[in-house]
């Protein structure tokens, strides 16, 4: 074929470099495919030199840029060194190597470098030259990229259907409450006759009756805030703490209200399997700059898409009624009818840099900042008392501190001033000490209120 005689054109004893990736680590042996590429790329480059430098990117997925798998970005950075101890790049796999329009981005940098490359599908040198080979590699890389789509199909329809109709555990942390247990040999004969089982969920005799507990409480209609404190007052281990060996990633200090809300929302305690709560977007690294690719951004997806097992699949810790009525529980809460805040999201603490949150305090709008802290933790001696403010302790203030803004004119009126300060977004910076309020501008006017 046409590479075949471009590469019989090119001198003989050449140095190569060889290139080649493996991205699902725990799924194959990172040894033996570096050591099939490499035979492979070998196989290429014989009779024409040999490979004095090795370049494999592990853990790295095919979609990810050049530019951002480390061995690739070497190699790209070996390539402009005048001192290189290769002369040509051989691969054993373009569809390792390439994905999508990937060559078309690295194509002018192989040849600005003068470094020729080898792939086995031309059996030789890629001659851009050459008519149609330039297209057979963007071909190539568009055949990877439907490789990957038809594979995510493919798994994606298993594990619905897995989950769906078998109630199957797919892998991943077990929910805080339970264990994992032995299911059986795995369905697949080839994965059974290799001594392969599946798993299944079952009630931790620890941890499932404290999720029990943390339903009955959020049905007794107590707030999610009182729960965790009453947690970490019990001394109650946080899921993190419990199962430290699956939680590397996490301090496992307290319980935290994130971990609390979380625990209510998982339909997982109902006995039923469920899939596909998360997703993985792939958001641009840089809209400027398309060549850098795309990064995984993991998102929640919206209840009607998740996958729920049309039966129970493991022992329920909450029944589904019980369930779905914790979903739409809120604490009983005293609020006044019809109170406004004018200064809302204008206001920031002077000593925490916090945007203070509004209440209603005595039958006014007020404002106030906790500097960090919430109800679901004891407070720290050490930290700040809350700082509080009314709102008509600031108001009737505005006009001066528009006037100092302005260094001088007529004085506006507290609502003209408020929608002057909205408009130029300004904010306000109160300190709770000096009782004064600053403007948040170059000049930081600042007037007393106290």
């Amino acid at each position: 074929m046409a590479g075949s005689d471009a590469s019989r054109s090119i001198p003989c004893g050449l140095r190569f470099a060889f290139y080649g990736r493996v991205s699902t680590e725990d799924h194959q042996d990172r040894e033996t495919s570096r050591a099939w590429q490499l035979l492979r790329a070998q196989a290429l480059a014989a009779g024409h030199g040999r490979v004095v430098a090795e370049y494999f990117d592990v853990g790295h997925s095919r979609t990810v840029p050049w530019a951002r798998r480390p061995e690739a970005a070497a190699l790209v950075a070996a390539m402009a060194d005048p001192d290189r101890g290769f002369d040509a790049i051989v691969i054993g796999s373009s569809e390792r190597a390439f994905y999508g329009n990937q060559f078309s981005a690295m194509a002018p940098l192989f040849e600005h470098f003068g470094v020729a490359l080898w792939v086995p599908e031309l059996g030789g040198v890629v001659d851009p030259k050459v008519a149609g080979q330039e297209e057979l590699m963007i071909l190539l890389g568009i055949l990877s990229k439907r490789e990957v789509a038809r594979t995510r199909i493919r798994v994606r329809g298993a594990m619905t259907v897995q989950t769906r109709d078998q109630g199957r555990y797919l892998g991943g942390r077990p929910p805080y409450g339970y264990r994992l247990v032995d299911a059986g040999p795995h369905p697949n004969r080839a994965f059974a006759r290799r001594g392969l089982r599946i798993q299944r969920l079952d009630v931790d005799p620890e941890c499932g009756r404290i999720v029990s507990w943390i339903f009955a409480q959020r049905l007794a209609r107590h707030s999610v805030a009182r729960i965790t404190r009453a947690l970490n007052d019990g001394g109650i281990p946080c899921p993190s703490a419990a199962d430290p060996d699956r939680n590397p990633h996490r301090p496992g200090q307290r319980w935290t209200l994130t971990t609390v809300r979380a625990t209510l929302a998982n339909p997982r305690y109902t006995g039923r399997q469920v899939w596909n709560r998360q997703r993985t977007d792939h958001d641009l690294v840089d809209p400027d700059n398309t060549s850098l690719g795309q990064r995984d951004v993991m998102r929640w997806n919206a209840p009607e898409d998740w996958v729920i097992s049309s039966k129970p699949a493991h022992p329920a810790l909450v029944s589904e009624a019980d369930f779905i009525t914790a979903q739409s529980i809120r604490a009983p809460r005293e609020t006044a009818p019809g109170h406004t805040y004018q200064l809302s999201g204008l206001l920031y603490c002077g000593l925490c840099d916090r945007r203070m949150e509004s209440h209603w305090a005595r039958c006014r709008p007020a404002y106030r900042c906790r500097h960090g802290h919430s109800s679901a933790a004891p407070r720290d001696s050490s930290s700040p008392r809350n700082s509080y403010v009314r709102e008509d302790e600031i108001v009737p203030h505005l006009p001066a501190l528009l006037v100092r803004m302005c260094e001088g004119g007529p004085s506006p009126s507290p609502e003209e001033a408020l929608e002057y300060l909205r408009a130029e977004e300004v904010s306000l910076i109160f300190d709770a000490d000096a009782r004064t309020m600053t403007a948040a501008t170059t000049g930081g006017e600042r007037v007393a209120i106290g």
